[in-house]
Formats: structure tokens, sequence, C-alpha cells
């Protein structure tokens, strides 16, 4: 009994940082084109989905090598 408990309360906490990192994903996305801080709010709603999800992990971390490369110098079409 105790077994279903848990894995009940482990798809809740699953389902409810899914919900809640769509959420963040989806309002900085619409700040794209809408006034407010994109830059900041999409990589916090990557940052809460790649705690449950390997998708989100991977992407969170292609978007922050892109901006290391970025930042030391632009991309060139040598370092794609």
């Amino acid at each position: 009994m105790t077994a279903v408990i848990l894995k009940s309360l482990q798809q809740a906490k699953k389902l409810v940082i899914a919900l809640t990192g769509l959420t963040v994903l989806m309002v900085g996305i619409a700040m794209i084109v809408l006034p407010g801080p994109a830059i900041l709010v999409i990589p916090a709603g990557l940052g809460l989905l790649a705690t449950e999800f390997f998708w989100a992990r991977r992407l969170l971390t292609k978007a922050k090598n892109t901006f290391s490369k970025i930042k030391k110098g632009g991309i060139t079409d040598e370092t794609k």
C-alpha cells in the first residue's frame, strides 16, 4: 500500500513540476513578442522542467553552451 502511495506522490510531483515549468516556458515564449524579460524567463522554465525531464536538461545545456559562445565572441559558421 505504501509503495502505491509513494508512486502516486512521485507522479503528482512530476505533474506539478511539468505544469509549472511549461507555464513559465510558455510565458517566456510569449515575452519574445510581448514586453518582458524573455531571456530570463525561458531558461527559468527550462530549469524547472530539467529537474524532471531529460529533454529539457539537454535543451538547457545546449542553450547554455550557445550563450557561452556568444559571450566569448559570437558564433561563426566555423563554430556551428
